[in-house]
């Protein structure tokens, strides 16, 4: 799979945090997304151990959320974890990732934000710019906005609020389990992404195409220890 190479990696935080502000202009978060034109969605994450970054994207078909192709890349990590340039401490190895992809997914879910950010520049608006297709972010953590109390069952949410803008939403995916952090990336707007999110996450916390990226990322790491 073709994507289009937007910048070098090899920046300073400062010069990465003006990237970041530049870029946020191309991100579009208000397209709604037909979710049942949906036919491949591809779940994105990353694994770190011993300063080795390990990428894995895995297709599934949607809705019946098997899989159809799992690709995984390795590269030295470039940088230490920096709130809110996290796309630049793994975009690198996610190049790797998406070059080797065999099926144009419709939709990516990324383990990480879109414009739930800080600059509105999250991992999954930043890959979105470069994948030029449709990117939905899932964070397990908050990185800024905040929230009122999420109601306790699955589906209910919370919009998620930074300095007057709704950003995301808090969502629950599984009554009993803590909120999600669901945001547009790229191509996507936030009622779709909360959609996709639901229907790909029939059982756990977690939609099942990240789930299945952690897996093998993590698979990969465990026996390169």
């Amino acid at each position: 799979m073709q994507l289009t190479h937007r910048h070098d990696w090899s920046l300073t935080p400062s010069e990465a945090i003006a990237l970041q502000q530049r870029m946020r202009r191309e991100v579009i978060a208000d397209q709604p997304l037909d979710v049942d034109t949906v036919r491949l969605v591809a779940g994105v994450d990353v694994s770190v151990r011993e300063n080795v970054s390990q990428a894995a994207v895995v297709v599934l078909r949607f809705p019946e959320l098997t899989v159809v192709e799992t690709v995984l890349a390795a590269a030295p990590t470039p940088l230490p974890y920096i709130p809110g340039l996290l796309s630049f401490r793994e975009g690198p190895v996610l190049e790797a990732a998406f070059g080797k992809l065999q099926h144009r997914p419709d939709v990516f879910i990324f383990d990480g934000m879109g414009i739930a950010h800080p600059r509105r520049l999250g991992i999954a608006s930043h890959m979105g710019l470069w994948l030029g297709l449709p990117t939905i972010g899932c964070g397990k953590t908050r990185l800024c906005g905040r929230h009122a109390e999420v109601g306790p069952d699955k589906g209910d949410a919370a919009p998620l609020i930074d300095r007057g803008e709704t950003i995301g939403v808090a969502l629950r995916t599984r009554a009993g389990t803590n909120p999600v952090f669901i945001s547009p990336g790229h191509l996507c707007d936030l009622p779709s992404a909360v959609e996709l999110v639901l229907r790909t996450t029939p059982k756990f916390r977690l939609p099942e195409p990240i789930r299945a990226a952690h897996k093998a990322a993590g698979a990969v790491a465990a026996q390169d220890r």
